[in-house]
């Protein structure tokens, strides 16, 4: 597999990643705002979620019925979405119309109407949307995990609260997306079958005279301290989430810690679907996953049971991840290699993934990895490596949330 990654940064700050490939028919798009739910003010959280939805409602020249009926005739298949650090955009058609659809984006990031006639709908739809998290209990107890793992800002929910949606004006929306989408630290993705001078030209055109109105530093994330909690649910079934600390992707260990991850969770061989699901019956889910902020990283674990079961269910998947630290085997590190070379294949053929990965890896790293050298890096891992990793920085400290009609107890 061979790459160029091609990279612009302009006077304003945006960064323009490229990464083509002429053996694809499609193009894609991401675009990162620095304007996530981590610079929602203390008494609107869920603003970043609502000015993100209320942009698509009419930009530029268009109002919200030609955005959709525009981008539904260049047959782009788009996404939109709020993490701590962004809001996000992103899109994958045909290569032909790879450039009409990044100019419809750049009205929707730079001139929305935000008309506040349309605010209502939207807070609508924000309202149901954190509705429905009360009706999945899994989601709710992973986001609780997620507050308690990772300090304020940086652990509250994008969803944000009924109290502060309800609160969210107009103006507020119009204020907050007049301070946070800047190009100072927007990232544009885009990969697949392209023409980089003419890509390069026309961005500038759209892009290049964004003017830098402020600069806003990201909130500071403090030290942690390790939590048990419960939320007490009337059901005959009990969520569990654990989460401990582990080292960001920019760590040049990050490889071996997240092996370790793979091990633990990734297929039907992995440690927790067969010692806790399939030997012992505990539970109807389990997994683990890696989650990284730019300075600091999380392992979530998740397993949903019978509330009778949940206590054994709880023990049982500490121990396992307690057992990491004796380290792994060459058969499961081989299992692992494999299913991430197949992973890997798969991207290259994609170039929705490639825009959106290329995109994440500059925030990340200020650079990009290629396929390549991620192959080389999985290729070079070894058990030793891992286990060293392992022995050094084993899973502990864990934060521990569950939901059902009973606390469980963590033993010490």
């Amino acid at each position: 597999m061979t790459q160029q990654i091609l990279q612009h940064t302009f006077d304003n700050g945006l960064t323009l990643l490229a990464e083509p490939n002429q053996s694809l028919e499609s193009a894609a798009f991401s675009i990162l705002v620095p304007a996530g739910s981590v610079y929602d003010p203390d008494d609107r959280l869920g603003l970043a979620m609502v000015a993100g939805h209320l942009a698509l409602r009419g930009a530029g020249d268009r109002d919200s019925r030609a955005i959709v009926q525009t981008l539904d005739a260049l047959g782009v298949e788009r996404g939109e979405g709020v993490s701590g650090a962004h809001t996000s955009y992103s899109g994958a058609s045909l290569a032909a119309n790879l450039l009409p659809a990044l100019e419809v984006y750049a009205d929707i990031v730079r001139r929305p109407h935000l008309p506040a006639d349309e605010v209502e709908p939207v807070r609508g739809i924000a309202l149901q949307e954190l509705q429905s998290i009360e009706d999945e209990p899994a989601q709710k107890v992973m986001l609780e995990l997620r507050a308690r793992q990772y300090p304020d800002a940086w652990g509250r929910s994008s969803h944000g609260t009924r109290e502060h949606l309800l609160a969210a004006s107009a103006d507020d929306i119009s204020r907050f997306h007049a301070r946070c989408f800047r190009p100072e630290g927007t990232i544009i993705g885009v990969a697949g079958r392209l023409d980089w001078p003419r890509v390069l030209d026309y961005v500038a055109q759209l892009f290049g005279d964004w003017k830098i109105e402020h600069a806003i530093p990201e909130p500071v994330a403090l030290p942690r301290t390790p939590q048990l909690a419960h939320l007490p649910h009337e059901s005959q079934q009990t969520q569990i989430g654990i989460s401990y600390d582990t080292v960001p992707y920019s760590h040049p260990d990050y490889f071996d810690a997240w092996a370790g991850v793979g091990v633990l969770s990734g297929g039907m061989s992995s440690r927790l679907f067969t010692e806790v699901r399939e030997k012992r019956g505990l539970c109807y889910s389990v997994y683990a996953s890696y989650h990284t902020l730019r300075d600091r990283g999380a392992v979530f674990c998740y397993a949903g049971t019978s509330a009778d079961r949940a206590q054994e269910t709880l023990d049982v998947t500490l121990d396992e991840l307690l057992r990491l630290k004796a380290g792994i085997t060459l058969s499961e590190l081989d299992r692992l290699k494999a299913r991430i070379k197949s992973s890997l294949i798969m991207q290259q053929e994609s170039s929705a993934s490639r825009s959106g990965a290329i995109a994440r890896d500059w925030y990340h790293l200020g650079r990009v990895r290629t396929l390549t050298e991620l192959g080389q890096t999985i290729d070079q891992l070894t058990c030793e490596s891992i286990n060293r990793y392992l022995a050094a920085k084993p899973p502990q400290d864990f934060t521990v949330v569950t939901l059902g009609p009973a606390p469980l107890t963590v033993a010490t």
